[in-house]
């Protein structure tokens, strides 16, 4: 599934899309422009920790019904495992548990589908 409907405008700011979305995963992607880099002309780690949310968020909100599912972050942690050079970062999220208010995922951070750039574990709340 390709051109998902973001509705999100800080993401579409950014570049990214919303590649895949199904049960318990979705997938976001940004190809990297100079706006994305820092200082040492890699990857922002503030952007790769904003995919890595989003991914992480959206992995526990799916649903197949007319009416969207909305939370929000309550903790996510990311660790950064390499640097990110290259032309594009997918943003993988995997829901890991779920309850009735509250749910748990992870995240992988993809640079070029090659380097693994970045984990993350998040906790989030549904917005009732």
């Amino acid at each position: 599934m390709a051109n998902l409907d973001l509705d999100n405008p800080f993401l579409e700011a950014l570049g990214a899309t919303f590649t895949e979305w199904r049960a318990g995963y979705a997938e976001f992607l940004m190809p990297i422009q100079a706006g994305h880099l820092n200082r040492q002309r890699i990857l922002q780690g503030g952007a790769i920790a904003t995919l890595l949310d989003a991914a992480c968020g959206y992995a526990g909100l799916f649903t197949s019904g007319n009416t969207p599912v909305h939370g929000f972050t309550l903790s996510l942690t990311v660790n950064y495992l390499d640097r990110g050079i290259g032309e594009k970062v997918v943003a993988k999220g995997f829901l890991e548990r779920q309850g009735r208010s509250v749910y748990f995922a992870r995240g992988e951070a993809w640079v070029d589908d090659r380097v693994m750039i970045a984990s993350a574990q998040g906790t989030f709340k549904y917005a009732r």
